[in-house]
């Protein structure tokens, strides 16, 4: 009965190490959790319909697209089970890379082209920070030369699906060295500047 109690406990110890490690690798998966920098007073959030009308929130995204396409309203869903970005974005862009998301510049380098500006179906790769392991988007639409739209997974840790999410580039040269991502819970800019490599561009190419 003893050698039964014994070894009941010592699976509980190595179930709750398990639960633990596992906690901390999904919290160091990508580059959240992230803090809204403020909460406009209005609750407003990014524009949807023509993007050519004035926004009514001055913290909003703004749209420098001359067409009537409408701009995709940021919203979170949740996917079947916990996702991570990696396997979301290879899902959703024809980059066959693998590894930690800040890995993939450096893995990308003499198999696809990269850049400092993005394009539609390009993948946004932020730097290692802190327990961070880096995070990557995909873009789906360019709002103007510093702004975009991304989808994503687990940006704040929950392993949900991000889409349509605004991101700002606050980089002093244009360069998208370091961005903003709009905060969909709280409706405002997030309060972090994420150092970013680039994008990762589809295709066969060279760095």
């Amino acid at each position: 009965m003893t050698d039964i109690r014994n070894a009941a406990r010592q699976t509980m110890r190595i179930t709750a190490l398990l639960a633990g490690l596992l906690g901390t690798f999904a919290l160091a998966g990508c580059a959240g959790p992230e803090t809204p920098a403020h909460i406009p007073s209005d609750g407003a959030g990014p524009q949807t319909g023509n993007p050519n009308k004035a926004a009514t929130d001055p913290a909003a995204p703004k749209s420098v697209w001359q067409d009537d396409q409408p701009r995709p309203a940021p919203r979170i869903v949740h996917a079947g089970a916990p996702l991570q970005c990696v396997p979301y974005a290879r899902r959703h862009v024809n980059i066959s890379l693998r590894g930690a998301a800040w890995t993939w510049w450096s893995a990308a380098e003499g198999r696809y082209d990269r850049g400092r500006q993005p394009q539609v179906g390009s993948v946004l790769v932020l730097k290692r920070r802190g327990r961070s392991l880096g995070h990557i988007a995909v873009v789906t639409r360019i709002n103007g030369p510093r702004e975009i739209i991304v989808d994503h997974a687990n940006w704040l840790n929950r392993g949900r699906i991000h889409l349509g999410t605004p991101v700002r580039d606050v980089s002093r040269n244009n360069d998208w060295s370091a961005v903003r991502v709009w905060h969909t819970p709280g409706k405002t800019w997030g309060r972090s500047a994420y150092p970013a490599y680039g994008f990762i561009y589809p295709g066969v190419g060279e760095s």
